[in-house]
C-alpha cells in the first residue's frame, strides 16, 4: 500500500498526533487493515486552528490573488502527478469501484480545480456602484468581496477526495485558510492531499491544515471555536443540524450539503424501457452511497406494474463485487454500521410493503460490507423507506395519478437536494422541473453535475452552494465602502 498520506498537516509541517496515537484504516471490501492514521485530539485541532488564524491574519494569502492562482495550479499538477498512487488508496479505503476513480472519485475533482483557477483570473473582488446622491451628498460606493477567514471543512466518507477538493479549492481560491477534518473511515484521501500540498506547492504554512481523528466530537470543536469564521460540511442532515446548532453561539457562516431522497418522475408519455435501466445503473454506483441519488421512482399508476417489472429485470444485471475489478459498478458500503443500517431498512420494507428483488443479507462474499441491490414496491409514500435516506442501493417505486400528484409526492419529504423528470414533451417536463423544491433537477437525462453549475439543496438538504461562482462566494464576505464624490 502507498506510504502517501500517513501524517497530518499542521502549520506547514507533516506531523503525527501530539499523543502519537493512531487508529486503523479498514478496507470495507476485505475488512483488513490497510494502514493507520494519526488519531488527532483536541490539542491537535487547537494547533491547526491557531495556525490557520495566524496565516489568515499575518500573511497576504487573503489578498494575493496571483499567489492563490499559482498555488492552485501547482496543487492540480502535483495531484495529477500522483494520480496512479492515489487511485488504489482511494479504492482501498472507500470500497469504491476503481472505474469510478476515473471520474468523480479522483480524476474529475483534480480537473475541477481548474474552475477556480479560471475564475480567479477575472473575478472582480472589488466593483463600483454608480455615483448616487445619498442624504443630499453625491456619493461613491465600492462593493468589496473579502475572504471570510478561517474555514473548518468537514467531509464524509462516500466521495472523500472529491469533497475534500470541492471545499478546500473553493475556500483557498477565496483567500480563506482551512482546517480540513475528514471522516474517520476515509483519512488517507485527506492526508494525501495535505502532504502533496505541503511538498509540491507554495501554499504558506498554516493556510491549509489537515487533522484526522477517530473521534467525531472533534467536529464540535471546529464548529464552536471563536477563531473559526466559517464551517462547510457535507454529511447527513442529522449531523448538519448538530453542527449548525454548535456554530450558532459564535454566529459562524455555515454551508451545509446534507441528505437527499431524490425522486425521478417518469411521466405517462415516457419510454420506460429506455429510461429505467439507466436509473438503476445510476442508483447502484458506489452502492447507492450518494446524497443526490435518485432513490424514489415515481411512475403513472397505469404503468406501475410495468415499471416494477423493468426495474426488477435490470437490477440483477448490475455488476457488483470486488471494487478492484474494473467490470464492477458497485462495491461494498463503507463499514459494518452502514451495512447493518441498510439491512434494517430492508426489514422495514418487508413489513411495510414488498421487496421485489434483493433485500436479504448477501451471501456472495465471506468478507466485506456488501449489500444486495434492492427493489421495494407497494409502500405508502409516507413509509420510512420512502421518506428517509437509506444511503444504499435501494430503489422505491411509487405510483402517482397525474402530474400534480407526482409533484406532491416528489416534494413530500424533508429533503430537497435533487430530482429528475422524463417526458416525451420537453415543455411539460420543464414546467414540472421548475416547480420542484430541489436544488438541482435533470430533465430527460440532462446532467447538472458540472463545476460551473451551483450544487446544493432546499429544505433540510442544506444551505449554500458548491461550485459555480456561488461556490467561491460562499467563502466571501461583502463589504460596502462609501466616500464623497468629487465636485
Amino acid at each position: 500500500m502507498s506510504t502517501l498520506g500517513t501524517r497530518m498537516l499542521i502549520d506547514g509541517a507533516l506531523v503525527q498526533s501530539g499523543t502519537h496515537r493512531t487508529y486503523d484504516n479498514i478496507n470495507p471490501a476485505t475488512e483488513e487493515t490497510i494502514g493507520v492514521a494519526p488519531d488527532g485530539d483536541a490539542t491537535d485541532v487547537e494547533r491547526a486552528i491557531g495556525a490557520a488564524r495566524r496565516a489568515f491574519d499575518t500573511t497576504d494569502w487573503s489578498t494575493n490573488v496571483a499567489l492563490r492562482r499559482r498555488c492552485l495550479t501547482q496543487l492540480r499538477d502535483a495531484l495529477f502527478g500522483a494520480v496512479e498512487e492515489l487511485r488504489p488508496l482511494i479504492v482501498a479505503e472507500t470500497g469504491s469501484p476503481v472505474r469510478l476513480t476515473y471520474r468523480i472519485q479522483l480524476d474529475e475533482p483534480i480537473r475541477y480545480i481548474d474552475h477556480y483557477i479560471r475564475l480567479l483570473e477575472g473575478y472582480e473582488f472589488e466593483s463600483p456602484l454608480p455615483v448616487k446622491e445619498i442624504h443630499g451628498r453625491p456619493t461613491n460606493r465600492i462593493v468589496r468581496r473579502e475572504a471570510a477567514g478561517v474555514v473548518a471543512a468537514i467531509t464524509p466518507w462516500n466521495y472523500p477526495f472529491y469533497l475534500n477538493i470541492c471545499k478546500v479549492a473553493g475556500a483557498l481560491a477565496a483567500g480563506c485558510t482551512v482546517v480540513l477534518k475528514p471522516a474517520p473511515d476515509t483519512p488517507s484521501a485527506a492526508l494525501a492531499l495535505g502532504e502533496i500540498a505541503a511538498t509540491h506547492t507554495d501554499i504558506p504554512a498554516g493556510v491549509l491544515n489537515v487533522v484526522t481523528t477517530s473521534d467525531n466530537n472533534v467536529a464540535q470543536i471546529l464548529a464552536t471555536h471563536p477563531d473559526v469564521d466559517a464551517v462547510t460540511l457535507t454529511g447527513s442532515t442529522a449531523t448538519g443540524r448538530r453542527v449548525m446548532a454548535a456554530a450558532a453561539d459564535t454566529v459562524k457562516r455555515v454551508t451545509l450539503e446534507l441528505g437527499g431522497k431524490s425522486a425521478a418522475v417518469v411521466l405517462d408519455d415516457a419510454d420506460l424501457q429506455g429510461i429505467l435501466p439507466s436509473l438503476v445503473t445510476g442508483l447502484c454506483a458506489h452502492a447507492g452511497q450518494g446524497c443526490a441519488s435518485l432513490t424514489r421512482l415515481l411512475v403513472p399508476r397505469a404503468r406501475y406494474d410495468e415499471a416494477v417489472g423493468v426495474v426488477a429485470e435490470a437490477l440483477p444485471r448490475v455488476p457488483w463485487g470486488d471494487p478492484t475489478d474494473p467490470a464492477n459498478l458497485m462495491g461494498p458500503v463503507v463499514n459494518a454500521r452502514q451495512r447493518d443500517s441498510i439491512l434494517r431498512y430492508y426489514e422495514s420494507a418487508r413489513r411495510d410493503g414488498r421487496v421485489v428483488v434483493g433485500g436479504q443479507p448477501q451471501t456472495r462474499f465471506e468478507k466485506g460490507y456488501y449489500v444486495e441491490p434492492t427493489l421495494i414496491a407497494d409502500v405508502d409514500p409516507k413509509a420510512p423507506v420512502a421518506q428517509e435516506e437509506i444511503f444504499g442501493p435501494a430503489m422505491v417505486v411509487l405510483p402517482f395519478e397525474d402530474d400534480e400528484d407526482a409533484l406532491r409526492i416528489a416534494d413530500s419529504t424533508m429533503y430537497g437536494l435533487s430530482g429528475a423528470v422524463f417526458s416525451a414533451d420537453l415543455d411539460r417536463a420543464m414546467a414540472l422541473a421548475r416547480r420542484f423544491r430541489t436544488g438541482t433537477v435533470g430533465v430527460n437525462g440532462g446532467s447538472w453535475f458540472d463545476v460551473e453549475s451551483p450544487f446544493g439543496g432546499y429544505k433540510q438538504s442544506g444551505l449554500g452552494r458548491e461550485w459555480g461562482v456561488a461556490g467561491l462566494e460562499d467563502f466571501l464576505e461583502v463589504k460596502t465602502i462609501a466616500y464623497p464624490a468629487a465636485g
